[in-house]
Formats: C-alpha cells, structure tokens, sequence
C-alpha cells in the first residue's frame, strides 16, 4: 500500500472511531446548503499540487557610496536569512510548541489532523488546528500572495474545502523541499507581531539581536508569539506582554517535557524578565540621515519603468523586493553641505537654505541638505517637501534663480563668437527699443518697450562680457541678450538641462538673462557641473547599481553628451573664476583652488543664490521663505543668529557655498581649469570699447568720472 493509502487508511479508521457515520472516509465538505459528505477515499483529491510562491515581503535597503545603510522600505518588515543564520535553539523551540513531530511525519501530521477533524466534527464547525509547520507554511504563502480582500478571507477561511487545498499544497512542499528547507521558509514568512516578520527581524526588533543569536528565552518568547502575534503583541501594553511571557513558559514547559532542554533549563529561563527592547523599526526617508537624497531615489525608482509597468507595481517592488540600492551620496561632502548650512541659517528661521553638490563629468549627487529637517511641517523646524529638488522628486516650486542665469547668456555670447573683451554700453536703465527687439523660441515678439530694468545704483558705461558679468550688471545683460538673442540664451540653458522646478515651461520672457524662472539646486548645480566637465552635460545621477531580492545586479552608468565645445567652457569658467577674484564673491573670498561661480538675488530681494564649480565639485545653494518668496522678501531679516538688511547672493549662499566645497574637498587633489583659449577668446573683436586701449582701464576711468553711478547691481555687491 501507498504512503497516501496508508494516510487514508489510518484516517478512515479514527475517523470512524471519531463516530463517522460511513465505511471509508467521510469529511464534511461545506457548501451553500451547509454539511455534506463525501463518502468514499477516491472522492477526495489528495494528489499533492504545486504551490506558487512568490518570494515573501522583504525590506529594501537603500545604501550610500561607500555602502553604508542609508535608508530602508518596507510594507512588511522582513530580511530573510539562510537555516544556517538561524539559533539552534530558535529551530528546537519552534518545532517542540509548533509541531513537534515535524521530522517524523509526512505533509499531514496524520494523529494531529484527526484528532482536530473528530473535535470539528462533534462541534460541527473547524473548531480545532493540528496544522503542520508545512501547512502554516502553505497558509502564510497564501496569504501573502492574496491580492485582494477576498483572496486574503479565502486564506484562512474556517472550511474544509480551504484546508483540503491546504493539505494539497502541504503534500507538494513536502515533496519538493527538505525538512530544514521547509522550516527555514517558514521561520522566514510567519509573523511574530510588533511589524516584525520572519525571525531575523522580530529578533532584532524584540530583542536587538539576530537569529543566530537568540538565546533559550528569547527563542522560547518568539516561538510562543506566532500562535496568536496580535494578542501577544508586546508594543500595544502591559497586557499583551503578559500574556507573551505566560505563552513564552508554556513553550519552555513543552520543551522540558519533550526533553529538548532539562526541567531546571525551564525553571531558569521561566525566572527571567521577558526582555522585550522595542528595538525602532528603520525606515523611510523621514529617519533617513539623509532624507532629502532619499527622496530624491525614492522617486527616481517610482517613476522608472524598469521597476514594474505602473506605480503601484513600482510601489510594490520598492516595499516588498528586497532590493539593494547603491547610491551616490557622498557622506565627507553631506557633512560638509549640512556643516556649512547649520552655521548660517537655522532650522527656525523662516528662510531655508537649501544645497545640492553634483560631480562634474558623472551628474552624480554627492549631498542634497537643507536647514530644516524633513517631516510632516508640524512645526517651524520641519518641511514637509524636498526643498533640494524639482517638483519630480518630491520637490516644489523652488525659487526665481536671480543672476545665476546671466551665465547661459554669457555662455551664448561666447559661443556666437564674442571674446571677453568685447563689451558694450549699459545705461543706467534698459527699456527693449521695440516689441521686435526679443523673440522666443517660438518667434513670438515678448519684448515690452514700457517695462524698465534698472540697477538701484550704478554707473552708465562700456561693460565688457568679464566686467559685466563680475560686477552682475542687470541692464549690460539685457543688452547683451538682446544682442546673442533671447531663444539663443534660453535654448543654452536647456542644453543644460535647465528646467523648471515645476516641471512647467519656462518662461521666455526678455528678462530671462535675470532668472525670472523657479529652480531648485540640483538642476541650478547639475547645469554648472557641465560648464566644470567642459561642456558635457550628464543627467543628475542618484543611483550607481540595484541588486534584487534573487541576488541580480543592474548597473546605472552616467547619461551623458557634450553640449558645448569644451573652449567655450573653458571661457566662461575663465570669466567666472573672476567673480571671486574682482567681482561679487571678492569680499567672500575664493576656496584655495580654481573655482568659477555667479550670484544671484531676484528681484525685491525674494530669494538669494550663489551657483558654482570647480572640475572636482559643482554646488548650487539657494535661499528663500517656503511661505511664499514674493510675500516674505529677504528683507530686515535674521538668518543664522545674525541680522540682514537684505539677504544677497554674496551674503548668505555664497559663503555657505564657500564652506561647504572648502570642507568637501579637503581630501581631492585639485584640478585646475583648462586655460582659454588666448587666441579664440583673449581681447576683444569688433565689439571692442570706441577709443581703443584695455578694456579694463577704460571701465576704470569710467567708473572714477564725477556723476555717474556704479552700474552694478546692488544685489551682488562685492562682499555683500
């Protein structure tokens, strides 16, 4: 006779001594109509079947450069571990209060079964477990895998029916895995309450330990908390931990009595206290040290394809594959950015500081801080979205980037031919000379000849493309963008990957050059890292590989392509090294190696900017009132301690700037610019000041007449 004869057998006999009214096997089968009987063995299906099983929820470990943790998610909180990281001790406890005959009986514990079928029958409902360890197994796969509410009720629905299948599924597990295979995928699915799923994390989250390193106790207590893990809940109260140290000795008892430990083994391990730390479950960008980064990767693997067809599917694998995530994040450089911050604006003041630092030639992010910290904005201390990013990572609306822009119409002068001598004359205001004079990209006419720009104080005078961008001279770049065009300076500046931080279109209007357009660091900084490679652009880069839940690598590799030709770079950085040398920065000073940059304030002081590169690091920092930057102006205002009459891009950003590239580059060998192209780009052309002689003496001279005003805008004032 078969193994399943004998089964049959043996539970048509028991069965009938059980007070079964029929020769065979009889089993109650629930239908609509209530009890039925099958009344003969072949009528019941015990053929084994073959159980799907998904892999169970794991947690997703998200992991900086170095490869230290960072961040986690979860739906469920799990880390599934081999048989071997499992304690001894945690396999005898479970097994002796579980199923303690689990070695010696097939997928159905044919005594156990009875013996619950008799009591189910006289009750005449399922009254009574005597599932295996590989039922539960088979039961918690089901679960797991429901998609639905319904699917999930069918799981532990009290029916025969249900436990038939069960018992199918039970008989292929049996027949497709070892002993130790079974308990191991089981110990690794059940729940043990507290959140904490499988046993490597309900030992870390009951005690702050691994399951290899559980002792008799602590396994006793675990293996006690999976018969009913929300009654015996330890982190909901008194009562429940009462209730899991009763169920803890009886498990200690049953071990005793079986003779997997001595009686005084149990006595000793029954006089302990139940020991249970709470341990804080990790997770979330919130608890992130870095969680403005977090975000960002968050969303970056929310929105690519590769991670499931929609975002629930996304979601899911996020929450549930087990994934590995290696980042780009560079702690030395973090510490750095939020060092530098935390020194000149505090987490209470309305404004908030915000910088992203993004390598040169890569795109890679290597900090994204901020003076508040990331939460649910209860209070003044927190903000509740990622103040470093676009709209597309968690972001806002970001804040008008000011004279940082005057670069892309710098940028567009020198690639239309223009040398950084050549100049022309600003006036003390600038009205467009004709509705003609600035077209945008769609050949619409945007100039208005009834708006003025103006610099609060300045002088008239002949500015050239190094001058005009030191000293930050609103009506020069006006002047200078209507000359190389308004699409020309706006399709430089998407080259650069320039987009709004709202994900909207940016605004062409003739007043582009003054940065009438919102953005947030990251872009700001990833647009001046391509200056810093040269001309070539890479995408903002978080991710450098994932490994999934199966131990499958996929490896990111920098997106990148030259946009501007490397001695066109080579200029601008040429020009903008002289911001911190003769320009707006000359009174923050420069950081003791080759560094480029530009200033930035809105107009009205609504928010302030410094942006800048070296070939080793880029930053942007910028800084402006969440609560609206055109109600809040940076006007009368405190910031770090210390009292502004109005915030400027030389007085708050450019030396967090400063500092922070300072400190984050204490460790890289510099390198240096490559020189201009003397040639190409030195003196000036037919552009050159009327009257001939260095351009810079003339500005000079210019500047000492009696009568006029200094042209540069106030904003940007040398040291202010």
């Amino acid at each position: 006779m078969t193994r399943r004869g004998t089964q049959v057998a043996r539970l048509a006999a028991v069965g009938a001594a059980a007070g079964v009214l029929v020769a065979g096997l009889a089993l109650p089968a629930v239908g609509g109509a209530g009890f039925g009987f099958v009344a003969a063995a072949d009528g019941v299906n015990l053929e084994p079947a073959d159980l799907v099983e998904p892999p169970p929820a794991e947690v997703t470990i998200m992991r900086d450069a170095r490869g230290k943790e960072i961040a986690r998610f979860y739906e469920e909180y799990r880390q599934v571990v081999g048989f071997d990281e499992i304690a001894d001790v945690m396999k005898t406890a479970i097994v002796s209060i579980e199923d303690y005959r689990f070695y010696e009986h097939g997928a159905i514990d044919v005594e156990g079964t009875l013996r619950a079928l008799a009591a189910n029958l006289r009750a005449g409902k399922v009254s009574q477990g005597g599932s295996s360890i590989t039922q539960q197994y088979v039961k918690q796969v089901l679960l797991n895998s429901a998609g639905s509410d319904e699917e999930r009720s069918a799981a532990v629905e009290a029916s025969y029916a249900r436990k038939l299948s069960e018992l199918r599924y039970a008989m292929g597990v049996e027949k497709k895995y070892t002993k130790d295979q079974i308990l191991e995928k089981y110990l690794n699915i059940a729940y043990f309450g507290a959140g904490a799923y499988g046993v490597e994390a309900a030992a870390e989250r009951f005690f702050g330990v691994k399951a290899s390193e559980l002792t008799l106790p602590q396994a006793a207590t675990l293996a006690g908390a999976v018969q009913d893990p929300n009654a015996t809940d330890p982190n909901l109260g008194r009562a429940q931990r009462e209730r899991l140290r009763a169920r803890r000795d009886v498990v200690l008892g049953r071990m005793a009595e079986l003779g997997r430990i001595t009686a005084a083994e149990a006595a000793k391990a029954q006089a302990t206290a139940l020991g249970y730390k709470g341990t804080k479950l990790p997770g979330g960008c919130e608890s992130s040290k870095y969680p403005y980064f977090c975000l960002y990767v968050r969303h970056e693997l929310l929105s690519d394809p590769a991670f499931g067809p929609t975002p629930e599917a996304r979601l899911a694998t996020l929450n549930r594959g087990g994934l590995t995530i290696r980042t780009t994040i560079d702690p030395a450089a973090q510490a750095a950015a939020d060092r530098a911050i935390k020194k000149w604006v505090r987490p209470s003041d309305h404004a908030v500081a915000a910088e992203a630092l993004i390598q040169p030639g890569t795109g890679a992010i290597r900090a994204m801080a901020a003076s508040r910290r990331y939460g649910r904005g209860a209070d003044r201390n927190e903000i509740s979205y990622n103040v470093v990013a676009d709209a597309a990572h968690g972001g806002g609306t970001g804040f008008q980037a000011g004279s940082t822009f005057k670069t892309f119409t710098l940028l567009a002068a020198l690639k239309q031919g223009m040398k950084v001598d050549d100049g022309l004359k600003a006036g003390a205001g600038y009205r467009a000379p004709g509705y003609a004079a600035f077209r945008n990209c769609a050949g619409e006419n945007v100039g208005d000849p009834t708006h003025t720009v103006t610099n609060d104080e300045g002088s008239p005078g002949w500015k050239t493309l190094r001058t005009g961008t030191w000293d930050s001279v609103n009506t020069f770049f006006m002047e200078l963008e209507q000359r190389v065009g308004l699409c020309e300076s706006v399709t430089m500046a998407e080259s650069l990957g320039i987009r709004r931080a709202d994900g909207k279109k940016l605004q062409e209007y003739e007043t582009f050059t003054l940065g009438i357009n919102e953005m947030d660091p990251v872009t700001v900084a990833n647009a001046y890292a391509a200056i810093g490679a040269r001309g070539r652009y890479c995408a903002p880069m978080a991710i450098t590989r994932v490994t999934d839940g199966n131990g499958k690598t996929t490896r990111y590799r920098p997106k990148c392509r030259q946009v501007l030709d490397p001695a066109v770079a080579d200029a601008a950085s040429a020009v903008l090294s002289g911001v911190f040398t003769k320009g707006t920065m000359s009174g923050v000073g420069g950081i003791g190696r080759d560094a480029a940059g530009k200033t930035g304030t809105t107009d009205d002081y609504a928010a302030a900017w410094f942006a800048g590169f070296t070939p080793d690091l880029a930053g942007a920092v910028s800084v402006g009132d969440p609560r609206g930057s055109q109600r809040h102006k940076l006007v009368g205002v405190r910031l770090g301690g210390r009292y502004h009459g109005a915030v400027q891009g030389a007085s708050v950003p450019g030396p967090i700037w400063r500092e922070t590239m300072a400190a984050a580059l204490r460790r890289v060998a510099p390198t240096p610019f490559t020189p201009m192209d003397q040639a190409r780009f030195g003196g000036c052309s037919e552009f050159c000041r009327p009257g001939g002689g260095d351009p810079a003496d003339q500005e000079r001279r210019d500047r000492e007449t009696p009568g006029t005003r200094d042209q540069s805008d106030p904003e940007d004032a040398p040291g202010r």
